[in-house]
């Protein structure tokens, strides 16, 4: 088949070649593990000399996109979408750039959710059963106009002193020398983050796996993000200063409390290991604890408060008041929050008022405490019913007991699973988030327990032995 490229275009022959795959790949005509035409072929089909198509094929390895192996040929990757780099010379201005589109399973899950019959474990939010239910009070327009008055750069004014307050007496957090930027939202505040502390060509490290992998915001900057390997105490130190010295990282992103997705939960120790590996090499560290409200047991204290100039702390009331209610904020020392809030009014990027009233209103309710130990209390018991259920599946699965957050880590025991395999999800109606999201591994899934309640637990319990099952038989299959 001839593959037409405009050769009378400005744009290099093997970066058309590139977009074309890049194309080709997110409509999903050629899929994860699907092997790409020989060199000799493709040279033939676009008309151009073979060492056009090796580049093109070199670049698409060195964004993500393809494996290449002597004797092999090329294929597509099975691993994670959301770190697949695309080239600033050829990214597309409209909004309906392939590089923004999400992962075509998320798509699928999305449509999925509609259906009444799926059990939904792979949304990041509380189910509306136990979201708090706090009464506010009434606010006319006139009241909400008076107190718009209070807005700076930085946030609204009494939100502020009320979040400080809170952040001192629940996680004795430093407040000495810092300053806090509020955000309409954690996503928005880690946008500042980038737009602030990074430019093209950068790179940042993060654990692997982690949900900044399923993100599009770095290929839109042509960022690199690097994957440091973890285990259930979390990052690994001796992985990460192996990047360190290989590689100029601007900062390390770290979710060391309930980490999305594999709810590990980083210990003191390693807390201060990292830390201090950091400080050697000047690299700040980004906290987020986004899942911070949702702890259900002790735990050690934060990296910003065992090191407040190094760590930049970010955080949320989202996961616990629910999304509709975007209130986020970074908590950072005060020559960096004013730049932080300096670029929020350069870009133009507002967090409005109505919400941070609410969220005022929420913090300083006498209800706020109670409403709170009533929400951890029935999400321990589900965390609790979720164990029961999978004691049986021991032998199948693998999984750590969390201490907060929102999700089980679920890992296949049996040999490796394609990307493809996790069909069988969407096919029985559970949907959760595969590890290809977040990370190149593909045998693990993350499920969300806060949204499986009483009576869901025996429908969750008939689709997982399904789901497990048909894993066992493709996996069978493959090997025999």
């Amino acid at each position: 088949m001839v593959h037409k490229i405009d050769k009378k275009s400005k744009q290099p022959l093997y970066q058309q070649i590139v977009a074309y795959f890049i194309d080709q790949i997110q409509s999903g005509l050629y899929g994860p593990g699907d092997r790409l035409p020989p060199e000799r072929d493709l040279a033939a089909d676009f008309s151009v000399n073979r060492s056009t198509v090796v580049k093109a094929l070199d670049e698409l390895k060195s964004l993500g996109w393809i494996s290449r192996k002597q004797g092999s040929g090329s294929k597509v990757l099975e691993g994670r979408w959301g770190s697949r780099q695309a080239p600033l010379s050829y990214l597309r201005a409209s909004l309906d750039s392939p590089y923004l589109q999400q992962d075509p399973f998320v798509t699928e899950i999305q449509q999925l959710r509609l259906d009444t019959e799926a059990l939904d474990l792979y949304t990041g939010d509380l189910p509306p059963d136990l979201m708090p239910n706090f009464t506010f009070p009434a606010f006319t327009w006139e009241e909400i106009r008076q107190e718009s008055q209070h807005l700076s750069a930085s946030g609204y004014r009494p939100l502020e002193e009320t979040l400080l307050r809170h952040l001192v007496d629940s996680f004795a957090l430093p407040t000495s020398g810092q300053k806090l930027v509020i955000t309409a939202g954690s996503t928005q505040g880690i946008t500042l983050l980038m737009q602030v502390l990074l430019r093209s060509g950068d790179c940042i490290a993060a654990e692997d796996p982690s949900f900044l992998f399923a993100l599009p915001l770095f290929s839109t900057m042509d960022v690199q993000l690097v994957g440091i390997k973890q285990d259930d105490e979390g990052i690994l130190p001796l992985a990460l200063e192996r990047t360190l010295k290989e590689k100029k990282i601007k900062f390390l992103y770290l979710n060391p409390s309930f980490q999305n997705p594999t709810g590990h939960t980083m210990g003191l120790n390693r807390r201060k290991a990292i830390i201090a590996l950091c400080q050697r090499y000047q690299v700040p560290i980004i906290e987020d604890d986004v899942f911070g409200e949702l702890s259900l047991s002790e735990t050690p204290p934060k990296l910003k408060t065992l090191a407040p100039e190094t760590v930049i702390y970010l955080g949320s009331l989202s996961k616990l008041l629910g999304a509709t209610i975007k209130i986020g904020w970074l908590l950072a020392p005060e020559a960096l929050a004013e730049q932080f809030a300096q670029a929020k009014r350069r870009m133009s990027i507002d967090t409005t008022i109505f919400p941070q009233v609410l969220a005022n209103s929420a913090l300083q309710s006498p209800e706020f405490f109670s409403q709170k130990h009533l929400l951890l209390q029935e999400m321990a018991h589900r965390k609790t019913a979720l164990e029961q259920i999978l004691l049986p599946f021991k032998d199948d699965w693998q999984w750590q007991s969390i201490k907060g957050g929102l999700y089980f880590w679920l890992q296949w025991r049996h040999p490796s699973l394609h990307r493809n395999d996790w069909q069988v999800l969407l096919r029985n109606s559970l949907l959760g988030a595969p590890a290809f999201l977040f990370s190149n591994e593909t045998n693990a899934v993350r499920l969300n327990y806060t949204r499986l309640s009483e009576k869901d637990l025996s429908l969750f319990t008939e689709r997982f032995q399904k789901v497990t099952s048909q894993l066992k038989e493709l996996s069978y299959e493959r090997n025999h």
